[in-house]
């Protein structure tokens, strides 16, 4: 929970923020134009579905759906359009994008608000690498519109228009963790927990006695790689564990990694890609794997959308992308954080309006 800040309808407090959601409303309208100048499709993805998602750490906020006969159902508020948006691939949208509003819980920082917008597309038929062109082209792009030959966040600045580094999840631990991340993955993706323990702990990552291998890896991540990834450029960190990508395919010869990456800037995770994983029967059992994860953590699982799996059978091979666009927006303005980008930021339990 962020700290109580001063309500944002104040006159003073949204001459502050005014220039900022200015620039919020031009960088939207200059990323629109980008994507309809390359014949994308804009869509508007359903908010309410059957399911929210199904990766262990995902929090959706749930409803009910009243039908006319007063029967209740439940339903989420989606987490990100990923499911209807494949869906309208699988219908033959050969290029889509939506910028959605998206609805996720236990989630407020500086970097994290419960309802946020997410930019998400798809390329039909396209590899994953496309849409790492794509980041670089829209890094520059918001800066044009921003007004700004910089990204900044806490003292860190990137040049939005150099081009992105590229660097592997193996070479990223390494590099800024000392760590051997593929020695602790087998040959069919199977991973070694205490041999990622044992390089951990070493490097002074304090672990808990129940702690997974995903942990352990998620640890690692955050605390020794993501803070010097995107420092003077944008970085590209690729090459994920396969099973550290619930909804990617494996990369061609190396069924270890996934065709999964994130786009970082001045520290921060900005988006998320895949090659699209289109087996329904691999969908499932990933799945069911995180809900039995995310029962045994935190005592709930949500159910699989299984007209989504269904549309898998029918969705040709594709590429897809989720960029949080209020994050962007933060970077290209300087803000300090995410609430001073949004319009009207959700009211803090407790506090009223505020």
């Amino acid at each position: 929970m962020s700290q109580t800040h001063p309500p944002f309808w104040r006159p003073d407090i949204h001459a502050d923020r005014r220039p900022m959601l200015l620039a919020r409303n031009r960088i939207k309208a200059a990323l629109r134009r980008w994507f309809e100048a390359r014949d994308f499709i804009e869509v508007e993805a359903a908010i309410l579905q059957i399911s929210p998602g199904n990766e262990t750490h995902l929090h959706g906020f749930a409803t009910t759906l009243v039908d006319d006969a007063g029967a209740g159902h439940p339903y989420y508020l989606h987490t990100s359009p990923e499911f209807a948006a494949k869906k309208l691939l699988a219908a033959g949208e050969p290029r889509l994008f939506d910028f959605a509003r998206v609805f996720r819980n236990r989630e407020r920082t500086a970097l994290h608000h419960p309802e946020f917008t997410m930019l998400e597309w798809y390329r039909a038929g396209e590899d994953y690498e496309a849409l790492m062109q794509d980041c670089a082209a829209l890094l520059a792009e918001a800066a044009r519109a921003a007004g700004t030959t910089v990204l900044r966040w806490r003292g860190n600045e990137v040049d939005p228009f150099a081009e992105p580094e590229r660097v592997t999840l193996h070479e990223a631990f390494a590099r800024h963790a000392g760590i051997d991340l593929m020695m602790t993955i087998a040959a069919d993706g199977a991973t070694d927990r205490q041999a990622l323990a044992a390089q951990a702990q070493a490097v002074g990552i304090r672990l808990a006695g129940d702690d997974s291998w995903s942990d352990i890896f998620s640890r690692v991540l955050s605390e020794k790689v993501e803070p010097e990834l995107g420092r003077g450029r944008a970085t590209i960190l690729c090459e994920y564990p396969i099973s550290e990508a619930a909804l990617a395919r494996p990369k061609p010869g190396d069924p270890r990694v996934a065709e999964r990456f994130e786009l970082y800037a001045c520290g921060v995770e900005l988006a998320n890609a895949f090659g699209e994983l289109t087996d329904p029967a691999e969908q499932r059992r990933r799945f069911e794997a995180d809900m039995d994860e995310k029962q045994r953590i935190y005592g709930e699982r949500y159910p699989v959308d299984e007209d989504f799996l269904a549309a898998l059978v029918a969705m040709p091979q594709a590429s897809g992308i989720a960029l949080g666009f209020d994050r962007l927006v933060m970077l290209a303005t300087g803000a300090r954080r995410i609430e001073d980008v949004l319009w009207t930021p959700v009211a803090e339990p407790g506090r009223g309006g505020r």
